[in-house]
């Protein structure tokens, strides 16, 4: 009776120590998995921490829409329910999105000129407990506004991405649970001819419990995959 006591404590506290740190919404939780062992195993509980607040980075923007729509669609598939979008001053490939499983019924579109508007936008939809993650094109945030976000994201229990393009702000404070570094990497062909399976080298460079890492992986089949390093010439083609 006593250890399993102890055990009732210890799970007890653990919970409050990851809810006082932003890891668990009130109405989200738990944790997706990448489906990457490696990648995975650097992360709190073996996968990404859902209800919070999130940061991608990439200084190619096409590397960092595609990363981030394929994990937007995991997201709502996970969830069953739709995913938000609040674009910035460009359009949605649709097809280059539903590639990734992004399709139209699980994707809402915002657009918002301003950056004071996007913000408003992304705190309100991370309120709500109807979606299943919430994405914003925004650039650099100060402490104050990402922890804006983060709580927002508790309170809904909704996932957050923040995709920003350019250099990644590897010092800066932020409130986000996890920061992110994609680049894009030579494509998984196979040894056949032309352009395959699209790969990008995935750096985590913050993540509360977690341990930062460097991993390739590509998308194949409709799931991330790992890749090998040191990657071997044959059986790859670079990718624009």
């Amino acid at each position: 009776m006593a250890e399993t006591a102890k055990a009732t404590l210890l799970a007890e506290l653990r919970s409050r120590i990851r809810r006082m740190e932003g890891l668990s919404g009130e109405a989200g939780g738990g944790v997706l998995p990448f489906g990457v062992a490696g990648l995975d195993a650097g992360l709190p509980d073996g996968g990404l921490p859902l209800g919070c607040l999130h940061e991608v980075a990439a200084e190619d923007a096409g590397a960092g829409t595609a990363f981030a729509a394929a994990l937007l669609a995991r997201l709502a598939a996970a969830r069953g329910a739709p995913a938000l979008w609040v674009v910035r001053g460009r359009d949605l490939h649709a097809a280059g999105l539903a590639a990734y499983g992004l399709t139209p019924e699980r994707l809402i579109a915002v657009r918002a000129e301003r950056e004071t508007d996007a913000l408003w936008a992304l705190e309100e939809a991370l309120r709500c407990n109807r979606l299943a993650a919430v994405l914003g094109e925004v650039g650099r945030l100060d402490l104050t506004a990402s922890r804006r976000l983060q709580l927002a994201a508790e309170a809904g229990g909704v996932t957050g991405l923040l995709l920003q393009t350019g250099e990644p702000s590897r010092g800066a404070a932020s409130a986000a649970v996890t920061r992110w570094c994609v680049a894009p990497a030579p494509s998984l062909t196979d040894g056949e001819p032309g352009v395959g399976a699209p790969c990008w080298r995935l750096e985590l460079l913050r993540c509360r419990g977690g341990r930062p890492g460097s991993w390739l992986v590509g998308w194949r089949d409709g799931a991330l995959v790992g890749v090998e390093a040191p990657v071997e010439a044959e059986g790859f083609a670079a990718v624009a």
